[in-house]
């Protein structure tokens, strides 16, 4: 669900217009200042040495986040992640003041990770996204043949409540401001953080995506190599 930033049909990148203002958002060519996002941790699909990493922020009560899982990932998922292109990381991004069931929902998939099925819940969630109530999620984890009491002990832990918060906390530094937000960059396998070049702003069409994916993929090594070390 955006917030404050407009969706736009086409590739954003971000940097930073007013210094004392740490989310503005721009149209431009490059980034004017460095951002990272740390990618420790998180749940990624994908070749780790792809050449190019894209960091979701996301949020499972989002419509426009349920829109991209259900007409776009797919896409992204064939032809690039399939295919050794591309690293995808998945950050949790719930906006609790306009969506009070996305952060247990958060929690949630989390939980399933515990039990090795964290994507099969992500999916699920984002397929059925009418059904994520809190009293609701074991029977998701029922339908994945969890061990639900397992599970509702994770989940009435909020073991990991301060972690999607840190992930929040992250997103908004970065200039985040809606949900789903894309970062770009160039994988970089000693970094726990990804150097962010691109940002993809919302639902956007597949061919959104295509185009941002290739330009970082066509860039040459050497100028990957500066890049790194800028």
């Amino acid at each position: 669900m955006k917030t404050k930033t407009p969706m736009l049909a086409q590739v954003l990148v971000l940097t930073w217009l007013i210094p004392s203002s740490p989310t503005a958002l721009a149209q431009t060519t490059d980034i004017g200042s460095e951002i990272h996002i740390s990618v420790a941790g998180a749940p990624s699909m994908g070749d780790k040495s792809a050449k190019v990493t894209m960091v979701e922020f996301s949020d499972y009560q989002c419509p426009l986040s349920s829109q991209h899982f259900n007409w776009t990932m797919r896409q992204i998922v064939d032809e690039y992640i399939k295919t050794g292109k591309l690293k995808y990381v998945f950050r949790d991004f719930p906006i609790e003041s306009i969506h009070p069931l996305a952060l247990k929902a958060a929690e949630g998939a989390l939980c399933s990770g515990e039990q090795g099925k964290y994507w099969e819940m992500h999916d699920r969630f984002f397929r059925n996204q009418m059904s994520i109530e809190a009293k609701v999620l074991p029977l998701h984890a029922l339908m994945l043949g969890l061990d639900v009491p397992k599970f509702q002990e994770c989940l009435d832990s909020g073991k990991y409540t301060a972690k999607i918060r840190e992930s929040v906390a992250e997103g908004e530094k970065a200039g985040l401001q809606g949900t789903p937000g894309f970062f770009l960059g160039l994988t970089d396998q000693n970094s726990p953080k990804l150097r962010v070049i691109t940002y993809v702003d919302g639902a956007q069409p597949y061919t959104v995506f295509k185009e941002a994916i290739d330009k970082l993929l066509s860039l040459p090594m050497d100028e990957e190599k500066e890049r790194s070390t800028e």
